[in-house]
């Protein structure tokens, strides 16, 4: 059986509705990344998930349990690194780990978990002078330290830095492989790609696909990126009647092809035809990045997209995410 179970999720602020039928079931001791835009309804269905929200209607089980009506039995299994989370200012670090311990029967030495997390030089400052990157390591020893069979991270590494995240990255591999099960929220491509072992793409409240990392990317539109600088100009004409050609773009001299592998054959056989030398030639598979691009039609908002930019396509402005009116 599925340690969590979302089926036909429903949930509304006023007119607006946010989730709009989500269903989706995650397997004991695996890595679920849950991606979407901002607004898409990603935190609140986490939310209806952790029990913080009421679903307006559909069937939410974590390990069988409701977890509305059967809170309590939840808050035993379940530990949640919120997206935004606040503690009492003038408690130390020391004070809130030894603090959430104490909730627990049998709670993680938070010792250890503090020092892989960073906080061990910080255990004596309180929370309200730590900057964005030390609460949100501490918020996540937080959701650990009850030694919890299910953990929800929505936004982990959110304001951390590049050496941290990658540390951080490391901790979650290694509570996965201690049969921990892992839903994760994120915007940050890469650490879908190398965390995940399945993505629900959530757009416009309901489930855009869901799939392997592997099997989101070969959904793409242009699955196979070539880039070259040519020895000389290319006639436009014969880049667009390429097979299978998805888009391209120039810039600064180079020319970015994304298609298939027929297209990348093609482009072999016309720079051959035409005497052009490709210099700096690269060829890569699409990224994750693309593949949301393709699903959503938004820029994940993390930064450049991928090998490819796609043309013709707009992005819609960011919307607040899941406030209720």
């Amino acid at each position: 059986m599925p340690v969590i179970e979302v089926t036909d999720l429903r949930k509304s602020y006023g007119a607006r509705p946010v989730v709009d039928g989500v269903s989706f079931a995650v397997e004991e001791g695996e890595i679920f990344g849950v991606l979407g835009p901002n607004g898409a309804g990603k935190t609140t269905t986490v939310e209806c998930v952790e029990g913080l929200r009421v679903p307006d209607s559909g069937r939410v089980r974590v390990t069988g349990l409701d977890p509305v009506t059967d809170h309590d039995a939840v808050a035993d299994v379940l530990g949640a690194q919120l997206q935004r989370s606040e503690l009492q200012a003038k408690l130390t670090v020391r004070e809130a780990l030894e603090l959430y311990a104490a909730f627990y029967p049998r709670p993680v030495d938070w010792r250890p978990l503090a020092e892989r997390l960073g906080l061990t030089p910080h255990l004596n400052n309180r929370f309200g002078k730590l900057s964005g990157g030390q609460k949100q390591r501490l918020s996540i020893a937080l959701a650990l330290i009850g030694d919890p069979r299910i953990v929800v991270l929505d936004e982990l590494t959110t304001g951390l830095d590049p050496r941290a995240r990658r540390d951080t990255w490391e901790l979650i591999e290694d509570i996965r492989a201690n049969g921990v099960t892992v839903l994760l929220v994120t915007h940050f491509m890469e650490e879908a790609q190398r965390l995940c072992d399945r993505i629900a793409v959530i757009d416009k409240g309901r489930v855009a696909a869901l799939d392997t990392p592997a099997g989101l990317i070969r959904r793409s539109a242009g699955a196979t990126v070539m880039g070259f600088t040519p020895s000389a100009p290319l006639d436009d004409r014969d880049l667009n009647g390429l097979p299978a050609l998805v888009s391209i773009e120039h810039r600064d001299g180079r020319v970015t092809l994304s298609g298939t592998d027929e297209t990348v054959n093609a482009v072999i056989t016309l720079l051959a035809r035409t005497r052009v030398t490709a210099h700096q030639l690269r060829v890569t598979d699409a990224t994750l990045d693309d593949a949301f691009l393709d699903l959503t039609g938004q820029d994940s908002g993390t930064g450049p997209t991928g090998a490819t930019q796609r043309a013709n396509t707009t992005d819609r402005p960011d919307t607040t995410e899941e406030v209720p009116a």
